[in-house]
């Protein structure tokens, strides 16, 4: 039962408990006599404003890197920055949600009021827009570089996380009105000079910042095809040209190695010269399934700051000696 179905009398009244305690810092007796109930009345309303969402608690888990790691990425693969990050023992969802707070954590330090920030979609980029959080409006422009997927799940889709994080920072929202993956190439290269969608697409070449997800070929690790966005005999295609993975559905192979087949022809993102063209290209990725793709991303200059953690970034250091 959420917020809504309380009254407006009970959820003011939780909401002036939840004030004193969290924000007054006001002891739970004191908030009793103040309102004239029990101090046990106190603490189950306090747990009801939470249960009911009138109080969001959020904890900031400090960021724990590996600096040698760091230096020998960016030395090796001439980047511009590196944030390598120690995981715990967790759960793949809570190793995604520290992913995320590096991630939140290294765009937080490159934006400014006036940055004009391209972004991608994906699950990486979905954690780093859910912890990222800034004090007070930041007016920057925010562009989606990729077409919408019209997935199963919309909540890491572009137009979601473009609005989201337009509503955290209090920017300026800028859509791409298009499919990421249309029918055929005549479609695709209509849509691109549609003047809305020209419009954005000439946006996002001129940003300052991109946050970007690298995408794997193997379908138990390609969000498209787990979106069901891309069938299986899509990603068959791809894999027998030799890509390994993607950036903004630009597709790559080990060496970074740019692939365009039928399938390039028929997208509505930014272009390959387009992006690299971007001056900080951030990508957030981690776990055994993304080692061969951020290699080649790495090669290919499609990202110049990578964020990942400890694992993830020994394996790629080494398959880079290996391959």
């Amino acid at each position: 039962m959420g917020e809504q179905n309380l009254s407006m009398e009970r959820a003011s009244l939780l909401a002036d408990v939840a004030e004193m305690y969290y924000l007054e810092d006001k002891d739970q007796a004191e908030i009793a006599r103040k309102i004239g109930v029990t101090r046990s009345m106190i603490s189950r309303m306090l747990k009801e404003a939470r249960e009911k969402g009138i109080v969001e608690i959020r904890v900031q888990r400090s960021v724990r890197t590996e600096y040698d790691l760091e230096n020998t990425l960016i030395n090796q693969f001439h980047l511009q920055g590196a944030m390598v990050i120690s995981l715990p023992r967790v759960s793949a969802q809570q190793s995604l949600e520290h992913l995320g707070s590096a991630g939140a954590l290294a765009l937080k330090r490159h934006l400014k009021a006036g940055t004009t920030l391209g972004i991608s979609w994906g699950t990486s980029v979905s954690a780093v827009v859910d912890s990222l959080q800034v004090e007070g409006a930041l007016p920057i422009k925010i562009v989606q570089l990729v077409g919408a997927l019209g997935a199963r799940n919309t909540e890491y889709d572009g137009h979601a996380l473009v609005a989201r994080l337009a509503e955290k920072l209090n920017g300026e929202a800028h859509y791409l009105n298009a499919p990421f993956l249309c029918p055929n190439s005549k479609t695709a290269s209509i849509l691109v000079k549609t003047k809305g969608i020209k419009e954005t697409i000439d946006l996002g070449r001129r940003a300052d910042v991109a946050l970007l997800g690298i995408g794997s070929i193997n379908p138990k690790f390609s969000s498209y095809y787990l979106a069901g966005y891309v069938p299986l005999a899509e990603l068959k295609n791809l894999s027998q040209e030799g890509a390994v993975g993607d950036v903004c559905g630009l597709h790559f192979d080990i060496n970074g190695k740019y692939i365009c087949s039928t399938f390039c022809k028929r997208l509505v993102t930014i272009n390959k010269d387009d992006m690299v063209s971007i001056p900080l290209r951030i990508g957030v990725a981690g776990g055994g399934g993304k080692v061969g793709s951020i290699l080649g991303a790495l090669r290919g200059g499609y990202i110049n700051y990578l964020v990942t953690d400890s694992d993830t970034a020994k394996a790629v250091l080494d398959q880079a000696i290996k391959n």
